[in-house]
């Protein structure tokens, strides 16, 4: 058994702890070894820490292989790990050949950039991330005769949807004008998708997909221009949370520790050549009334909550509304998070333990 670390914050450790309770059929990891690209981001993390968390608990052996490009931000994430035979870093552009030397039995692919201010900075490393990097990762997955692969998609590739369709379902899809910019994020997850099931088809590759929703939580970005991560930069700031629209746009937020048991409910139990929306419908929210929630939260912090016309970013392509989880539901996974736990929670996480006194 690994030895357990005394440095992770609360938060995290009970998240974990959440996340292993999940009922899920977690011996199946016994012995194996998991590939995670994008392992140092922000999803990728929190399924590298379950995975060695896991062996902490239950001497299961896991074997994690985190592909990263970034060595020096990866041992910063994962610092409370360090001389763990468990974890091992794999550093590369997942974009290249992958150069591994060992069998895989799991992999997920999440490297990719997920806000709009990144995949416009970068519109072609978005495409080859999504595109080179999952046919890369398919053709290792079909070399090992891996068990399962896993496909960290998004709610982009729904396009724009007509709202007689809501809520979105896993056959429900508007179009996409590949001519515009910001399509190279949601047309790359698309063709991703098409790869999988390529894959599968043809070559029997167990793989599975999860279209991901807005998710939040510990580790996420306080910078990377979407508006809930501003929010909770702001309130870990103690700055006045300052909006750029009228705030009447709404959406379904889902807590990280949800969403990575979600991750692991279709890596281990989905159906192959499926796609799985993740989302916590039952927590949608205007922009405005999210902002009006942290500031609330915060009271004692006396934020304030200013309107201020103009957008700093084009408007998204895609009008996510409603989405439907009847699909994963009939795996056994739901998201038990409120917004108000959720982002009390995450805003907690970038500040130091509170040390019971006495």
């Amino acid at each position: 058994m690994e030895q357990a670390t005394d440095m992770r914050h609360p938060i995290i450790e009970e998240d974990l702890r959440r996340i292993l309770a999940a009922g899920l059929p977690w011996h199946d990891f016994a012995g194996r070894t998991v590939l995670i690209t994008g392992a140092s981001g922000f999803l990728g993390a929190y399924m590298v820490h379950t995975l060695l968390y896991l062996n902490e608990q239950n001497a299961f052996g896991v074997r994690v292989l985190a592909l990263v490009r970034d060595l020096d931000k990866a041992q910063a994430r994962f610092d409370s790990y360090q001389g763990r035979s468990d974890l091992r870093f794999v550093v590369q552009d997942v974009t290249a050949p992958l150069r591994c030397d060992e069998a895989v039995d799991y992999i997920v692919h999440a490297a990719s950039p997920a806000s709009p201010r990144s995949y416009l900075r970068d519109p072609v490393g978005t495409v080859r991330a999504n595109v080179l990097g999952t046919d890369h990762l398919l053709e290792l997955a079909h070399r090992c005769g891996s068990r399962a692969f896993l496909l960290f998609s998004s709610g982009d590739v729904y396009g724009r949807v007509d709202a007689a369709h809501m809520p979105l379902r896993e056959d429900s899809f508007g179009y996409l004008d590949p001519t515009d910019p910001r399509a190279c994020y949601g047309e790359s997850k698309r063709l991703a998708e098409t790869l999988c099931v390529s894959w599968h088809s043809q070559h029997g590759v167990h793989a599975r997909i999860v279209r991901i929703s807005h998710t939040y939580g510990p580790g996420q970005a306080l910078n990377d221009g979407r508006v809930f991560s501003d929010f909770v930069g702001d309130v870990v700031g103690h700055r006045d949370i300052v909006m750029k629209s009228d705030g009447g746009a709404r959406r379904p937020f889902c807590y990280l520790a949800d969403a990575t048991a979600g991750f692991f409910t279709v890596l281990l139990k989905g159906q192959d050549g499926q796609a799985y929306n993740l989302a916590n419908p039952d927590q949608e929210v205007s922009v405005l009334e999210l902002a009006q929630t942290l500031a609330d939260l915060f009271a004692e912090r006396k934020i304030s909550v200013v309107q201020q016309a103009g957008s700093a970013l084009s408007p998204n392509m895609n009008v996510l509304g409603s989405v439907s989880i009847d699909k994963i539901g009939r795996l056994g996974w739901k998201p038990s998070t409120s917004i108000r736990e959720g982002f009390r929670r995450t805003v907690e996480s970038f500040e130091p333990a509170r040390i019971p006194s006495g």
